[in-house]
């Protein structure tokens, strides 16, 4: 048996047979001719039959005289039920037009779909503004991940001056883990959330706080004025996601510094207030963690020249009484960059309820806990220390069991007068309500941030009201 030769296996088992004819001429079976053959196409009568195996030639001729007598299909038209009479070779196009793309055939079929899932006119009704409003202020994962690859509106040199993010272990990075991970929703989805009563309720306190001491600071400021554009400057320790700075936008404040342990939050916090309406406050975020490093590591000399008129922080000064050190470097960054005559304001757990509570517990239980169905709060022992009482917290809708300690009020006084700082106001969440529910500016204020119903109604149930006086609200004034 000869060598086996590709070229010579290819001619001979070609479908095309080579004849004196400078005509190609096609097997019958072939699909191309199958397909295109008309009436006028004839068969080469000598054409040769392709076999594809030696051993099968006498199998095959009686079919290949079968297929080479019948009468070729016809091709059909697109566009009716005539066949084709005559296809005739296209003209080569031109350089110019054959640079052009084919024309389109438009089917004569009206289009009139029969399987419709939803009627017409469901894709036709336009969205509600609320709707609207829905979409443009969702951050889901998705979202998320695109806003970390969006370039920041922080000028260059600013960013460059702020340290990169630190991967935090223990009880911290436990909290960092927490925040990071809380989504932030927009309004409308905000509403929707179990606990908005209290929500609305921490709220409404916060912006008592702002309007009864914040704001007569920032009269008082210096560098407020006719042409400062605003009404003070605001440090906002532990800004989160940036929920206050609506209120801050209504104090006409001038400029506000946000920081924050949680990297994501402060992302957030900062797309926030570049979607506020103009004209806004100039601001800038960075990320730092507070308790354990000042603020010039993050922000420029230049942010930090002209001192603070109020400093905010809003349920997180707790965390810094893990110990003796991070709390007065907490207290080292309020009253640094504070002018005197600044406000401090804040929120924290009340402590003297919290260990009643604790106390309370029968001394052969193990299990330290107590709340009800939208809070919890779990200590680990009833050493009563004065820093690094810990305990674990939850909050249905809002916390997820994150590490927390006590915050013993007459110790917290104590050391804020070492840095120059005099308590003006404590109280308890109700005895806030108490206080100024009646008032002409905050009554109406309960209504607008729906405390309460236009019939007075609370928003709130039981449990969510019980919740809400574990926290106390404070003032100090910086004296030096």
């Amino acid at each position: 048996m000869p060598a086996f030769d590709p070229v010579r296996d290819a001619v001979l088992n070609s479908p095309v047979t080579q004849t004196d004819s400078p005509t190609l001429h096609r097997r019958a079976t072939d699909l191309s001719v199958l397909l295109n053959a008309t009436d006028d196409d004839k068969y080469h009568p000598h054409h040769t039959p392709h076999h594809y195996d030696a051993v099968n030639d006498n199998d095959n001729e009686e079919d290949e005289d079968k297929l080479v007598g019948a009468e070729p299909l016809r091709r059909q038209s697109l566009f009716g039920d005539s066949p084709i009479a005559e296809t005739k070779p296209l003209p080569s196009p031109s350089p110019s037009e054959s640079s052009m793309p084919p024309p389109s055939r438009r089917s004569s079929i009206p289009y009139n779909p029969r399987k419709r899932i939803t009627p017409p006119s469901s894709i036709l009704v336009p969205m509600s503004p609320e709707e609207l409003q829905m979409f443009k202020d969702y951050r889901g994962v998705g979202t998320e991940k695109l806003l970390k690859r969006k370039r920041s509106s922080t000028p260059h040199s600013e960013r460059a001056e702020q340290p990169p993010a630190k991967r935090l272990a223990g009880d911290v990075g436990v909290v960092v883990q927490h925040y990071n991970a809380r989504p932030d929703v927009g309004v409308i989805q905000r509403q929707d959330s179990p606990i908005i009563g209290l929500k609305n309720f921490n709220n409404w306190v916060k912006s008592v706080l702002i309007t009864r001491f914040a704001h007569p600071a920032f009269a008082a400021s210096p560098s407020s004025g006719p042409g400062r554009g605003g009404r003070g400057k605001v440090l906002d320790m532990g800004c989160g996601k940036g929920g206050d700075l609506t209120k801050w936008s209504k104090a006409r404040i001038r400029e506000l510094v946000g920081v924050d342990i949680a990297a994501v939050s402060v992302d957030q916090a900062r797309s926030r207030w570049e979607t506020m309406r103009p004209p806004r406050f100039a601001a800038t975020f960075a990320a730092l963690d507070c308790y354990t490093e000042l603020l010039s590591a993050a922000f420029p000399p230049a942010r930090l020249a002209e001192p603070f008129d109020a400093v905010s922080m809003q349920f997180c000064m707790h965390y810094a009484f893990e110990t003796e050190k991070k709390a007065r470097c907490m207290l080292e960054n309020v009253v640094n960059w504070l002018r005197p005559g600044g406000i401090f304001v804040g929120t924290i757990p009340n402590a003297e309820q919290l260990l009643d509570q604790l106390d309370a517990i029968p001394p052969d239980q193990e299990d330290l806990s107590f709340g009800n169905s939208v809070y919890k709060i779990r200590f680990e022992d009833r050493n009563k220390t004065t820093y690094g009482h810990k305990y674990w917290f939850y909050l249905q809708d809002a916390v997820e069991n994150v590490p927390e300690y006590v915050v013993q009020w007459d110790n917290f006084v104590q050391l804020a007068r070492e840095y120059g700082l005099e308590p003006r106001y404590k109280a308890e969440f109700h005895q806030v309500y108490e206080q100024h529910q009646e008032h002409p500016e905050f009554k109406p204020l309960l209504t607008r941030m729906k405390v309460v119903d236009s019939h007075g109604d609370s928003s709130m149930d039981e449990v969510q009201w019980e919740a809400a006086n574990i926290y106390i609200a404070f003032a100090f004034e910086r004296k030096r």
